[in-house]
């Protein structure tokens, strides 16, 4: 389907109704183009080549850390802060869920920027900027000349039948979503963050998920970056089967890197996007940005990046799956790795990407598998043999945030001699409960089941 060239008019009013940029219109306008054009953002896989090995952050020296600590007073923690956990129903930011000894994903962020001795600075949404300022109140020194936060914009859905700008009267909040993380460029100008940023001196930026705790500002990985002088890197991590759909990293036969997400795969590539030992690499979300390389690009190109399109389908109402199907146009920041002429990647260990996306992460890191540092880093348990702790939740029963700690009322029990834990059907738990090796519970009673206190569990158990 082609798109007359009026039909963008209704969408543009629509934007400068809700008073977004020019900026942020005319990007949006870019990827409806393509859209009404017929693209459809895939990338083939006979179109790119596998990367095959990487510089490895574990193998760097002690002079890259020395030229990082060096660059730290030019350089700032950047977190993307806009999402509100839904998944685990929540109507807040996801990064004010307490996570760690009492502490929240935000107030260990603030813990790290301190100890890093760098600024913190939030990429909002306008449902978690309120809640998120208020909680950085008690870390006074994070308010300096650089403002604590941006806030990402909006753009209208796409209704799939006429390309049209989706309509929904019964929640017109629906008819609006986020654009993507990679916005973050974008809103980075509108915003004045860029300029104000460079204006005080700063030339470096790294940008990771506030959900990720493991992403925490190492200088040896600056070093790395000031010392090759990229204009933009980004931290990849080895895929496992557990990651096989997820993005990977990629590059053109010019071996210009590149990011393929998982919907801009052609059906017929799945399986070579799937194959772990073809694409080795995944993105972590952990990126490195040169901010005046960024805004000399953005110069360039009339702060339009041109990154890749994501269109996701999906409908009006997410809830409802008989609503309006509409297309929602986003971007991956991590994508940006394709228009930076000569962009690099480095290889890091596991415990740099450690996100919290459901209840089963978060069951995990509040327990004694994993420490606080005192530098505010979430790691391991250095006590524990195992490798990593895998859980896995009955989504009926644990699925939100309320669910599970009503099963957990005393907190979740012991998982440092644990390397799996399954539970299927509804499980309630007592004090001081410890679980070792693999667990398995099953309650297929139609009432819950208890455990009591000071139990010890190990192999499976039928409720």
């Amino acid at each position: 389907m082609t798109s007359s060239p009026n039909k963008f008019t209704s969408f543009a009013e629509r934007m400068k109704a809700e008073d977004l940029p020019d900026i942020a219109i005319k990007t949006f306008e870019y990827y409806y183009t393509q859209l009404a054009e017929g693209q459809t953002g895939l990338i083939s896989e006979s179109d790119i080549v596998p990367v095959k090995s990487l510089p490895d952050v574990e193998t760097f020296s002690p002079e890259l850390t020395n030229t990082g600590q060096t660059a730290l007073s030019n350089t700032v923690l950047l977190k993307l802060n806009g999402g509100l956990g839904t998944g685990m129903g929540l109507d807040k930011a996801k990064s004010l869920l307490t996570v760690k000894d009492g502490l929240s994903f935000l107030e260990i962020i603030a813990q790290q920027a301190q100890q890093a001795s760098v600024p913190l600075v939030l990429m909002n949404s306008f449902s978690t900027r309120d809640d998120s300022r208020m909680v950085l109140k008690q870390f006074s020194n994070l308010w300096d000349e650089i403002p604590l936060d941006f806030l990402q914009h909006k753009v209208p859905k796409v209704t799939q039948a006429d390309f049209s700008p989706a309509t929904w009267p019964q929640n017109p909040d629906l008819e609006w979503c986020p654009p993507g993380h990679g916005d973050i460029y974008t809103a980075l100008v509108t915003s004045g963050m860029l300029a104000t940023l460079l204006e005080s001196g700063y030339e470096y930026a790294f940008v990771s998920n506030a959900d990720n705790l493991g992403a925490v500002v190492d200088p040896a990985i600056l070093g790395y970056f000031v010392e090759n002088k990229l204009p933009f890197m980004m931290e990849v991590a080895d895929r496992t089967e557990a990651d096989k759909k997820g993005g990977h990293l990629a590059q053109l036969p010019n071996r210009q890197l590149i990011l393929r997400e998982s919907a801009q795969c052609p059906a017929h590539d799945t399986a070579a996007f799937q194959d772990i030992t073809r694409h080795k690499y995944f993105n972590t979300n952990n990126l490195w940005l040169n901010l005046p390389a960024l805004k000399k690009l953005l110069s360039t190109k009339n702060n339009i990046l041109g990154l890749p399109m994501i269109r996701n389908s999906k409908t009006v109402d997410p809830r409802d799956s008989t609503s309006t199907p509409v297309y929602q146009l986003e971007t991956a920041m991590g994508s940006a790795i394709a228009v930076f002429e000569g962009a690099g990647a480095v290889r890091v260990p596991r415990t740099r990407f450690a996100p919290v996306k459901t209840t089963d992460d978060l069951m995990a890191v509040r327990s004694d598998a994993y420490v606080l540092t005192d530098d505010f880093r979430v790691v391991h348990n250095p006590a524990r043999k195992l490798g990593q702790v895998v859980v896995s939740l009955d989504s009926a029963f644990y699925k939100l945030i309320d669910e599970m700690e009503a099963r957990f009322p005393y907190g979740v029990p012991s998982l440092i001699e644990c390397e799996r834990l399954s539970i299927k059907g509804d499980v309630k738990f007592g004090r001081d409960i410890t679980l070792k090796g693999v667990v398995q519970l099953i309650n297929q009673a139609g009432r819950q089941a208890e455990i009591e206190d000071d139990t010890i569990l190990e192999g499976e158990w039928q409720l």
